[in-house]
């Protein structure tokens, strides 16, 4: 058994924005970090933990959990599309594991997954075509109602020992947040023709497609000039969250409710239960220590933007070898 830690925030605009030379350089510095960190760990299954921006999950039924069984990028915001490499029985035990922990997950032989989940696959291994086998695991984090975020840290709890029963060198891969208020509707006060979108929208045109993608990008560049046209980010309360993940302080984590979110930290900050759930699952093996902690604030792409890298204390010298071993032998 070894289990290892990488989260990292996403961006629809990671590749259509571009921040400052020094931002983006600080940035790639990070992002290395985390992929020679993989590369060194090994893993041969990822249990990568991601939300959805209305591509895959609709309001015509929405689980604030789900896990695939069998998965599609649908391709947007330039990610590729095509299947995922799900390891089918292991992501079926996986569910099972985690009902019988009392968590209430979907399951799902069809999951459709956009950029929030397959962009650090990604850039993690090159291509989810050549990554180790996946189990996809979706956490809503943007269609309210949402329940506490405290279920997220029991969904990590029981996926942590599901994975930490396994004979494997297993990958927890968070995606999302930190602060974060994208131009995402809402369907209280969406136009009949969104709320539609938002209920049933899959397959749109690539028309439709287009058109959200430039509104996105149009939302950023005028974030990075003027604050003030979205809820602005946050630092002091990602660097809250940071500390509270990375220090092993995942009790406090139940005393945070869904308006703190909202209020500090703008409507998609609920993408941090993945990073939740991804630190819960980690602690199912014992004290762990971090290796990477990055955090930028980066209007240009509307999110706190974070890395981080973990793995559990008894495993950082079987790292440490692995490490050396890359070293010695150039790969």
């Amino acid at each position: 058994m070894a289990l290892a830690l990488c989260a990292m925030s996403h961006s629809p605009l990671l590749s259509l924005n571009e921040p400052r030379s020094e931002v983006r350089a600080r940035v790639d510095v990070a992002r290395e970090e985390a992929r020679a960190f993989v590369t060194a760990y090994e893993p041969d299954l990822v249990v990568v933990i991601g939300p959805d921006h209305y591509n895959g999950f609709f309001y015509d039924l929405m689980p604030p959990f789900c896990i695939g069984t069998a998965a599609t990028s649908i391709g947007d915001y330039d990610t590729v599309a095509g299947p995922l490499p799900v390891e089918h029985d292991t992501a079926l035990a996986m569910a099972g594991a985690v009902l019988d922990a009392e968590v209430d997950v979907a399951v799902s032989e069809r999951m459709k997954v956009d950029h929030g989940l397959v962009q650090p696959l990604e850039f993690l291994f090159g291509s989810f075509h050549r990554c180790p086998p996946v189990i996809p695991v979706f956490i809503n984090g943007v269609a309210v109602p949402l329940g506490p975020a405290r279920r997220a840290r029991l969904l990590g709890d029981a996926i942590g020992g599901f994975a930490a029963g396994l004979d494997r060198r297993v990958l927890l891969l968070a995606s999302g947040g930190l602060s974060h208020d994208p131009p995402v509707p809402q369907l209280a006060s969406a136009t009949p023709e969104v709320a539609e979108g938002l209920i049933d929208g899959r397959n749109p045109t690539p028309e439709a497609r287009a058109a959200r993608q430039e509104r996105v990008i149009v939302a950023g560049q005028r974030f990075a000039e003027d604050p003030t046209t979205l809820q602005d980010l946050n630092p002091e309360w990602d660097q809250l969250v940071l500390d509270t993940l990375v220090s092993g302080r995942l009790a406090d984590v139940d005393r945070w409710t869904n308006a703190w979110f909202q209020e500090q930290a703008g409507n998609s900050s609920h993408e941090v239960r993945t990073w939740i759930a991804a630190y819960a699952a980690l602690a199912a093996a014992g004290p762990y220590e971090v290796g990477t902690r990055f955090y930028e604030p980066i209007r240009e792409w509307i999110a706190g933007f974070a890395v981080t890298t973990a793995t559990p204390t008894a495993g950082q010298a079987h790292l440490a070898m692995a490490r050396a071993h890359s070293t010695t032998t150039g790969a």
